[in-house]
């Protein structure tokens, strides 16, 4: 099982991201709003839907913590051939999840800083620009800590949260869904118990209450009476 598979065992389950409402927005062309308006829908009280709508009027994290988050993700969980966090937009969700769950917020800052701070005083540039091999170094320490060791708490504990909302960012979209091969509730042909298995069994369906059953072959056939009313087929 390579290290993707076994990410996805630690799915959580959430909801989607959304953008920008056009109240927000000052400068953006209104054709460019259009597209931004919330793109899911589904059951919410007006309540909620005035609380969800006032989270995405705000941006929480600075554009340069925004592109960190990037970064950071497409480390945790980088693009294949099924799709990307850009593909599911990841980064949008951690900006709404972070609004959304005000206790995330000093554990994602201060774990963004301390990468910085210590990407700085080893190789003497921010987290962002450091090379990627040094960044797995990095991040090698506070993903898989020694459990007895005491260093780096609450690093520990940043990664973990991140891995968590990068997971679940990507793996309740539909690129990360079509990823699972989730079907849901997909229809199909059902004509009874096979022969086969009525054989075994000695039993067999009436033939009159079969002739009143609907053939799974022609149900999409419009059905035709005469002028009396009588079913003609």
């Amino acid at each position: 099982m390579d290290r993707r598979e076994s990410l996805k065992s630690m799915l959580l389950g959430s909801m989607g991201a959304g953008l920008a409402l056009q109240s927000c927005v000052t400068t953006t062309p209104p054709e460019v709003v259009e597209d931004k308006i919330w793109e899911y829908t589904y059951g919410r009280t007006p309540k909620e839907e005035e609380f969800d709508n006032k989270l995405l009027c705000e941006q929480f994290f600075e554009d340069d913590e925004l592109k960190e988050i990037h970064n950071l993700a497409n480390l945790i969980l980088p693009p294949n051939e099924h799709g990307s966090i850009d593909d599911a937009k990841v980064v949008p969700f951690i900006e709404f999840m972070a609004k959304d769950v005000p206790e995330f917020q000093t554990k994602i800052k201060g774990g963004l800083m301390w990468l910085n701070i210590y990407c700085n005083a080893k190789y003497k540039t921010n987290f962002v620009n450091t090379p990627e091999a040094q960044q797995k170094e990095v991040l090698d320490m506070i993903a898989w800590p020694d459990p007895d060791a005491k260093e780096h708490p609450h690093e520990v504990q940043f990664f973990s949260l991140m891995r968590n909302l990068v997971m679940t960012g990507y793996f309740s979209s539909e690129v990360g869904i079509k990823e699972l091969g989730y079907k849901g509730n997909t229809p199909n042909n059902w004509d009874g118990v096979p022969q086969d298995v009525l054989d075994d069994h000695g039993l067999a369906y009436d033939p009159e209450w079969l002739a009143k059953c609907v053939d799974p072959n022609t149900r999409g056939e419009i059905a035709q009476w005469d002028e009396e009313g009588n079913l003609i087929s």
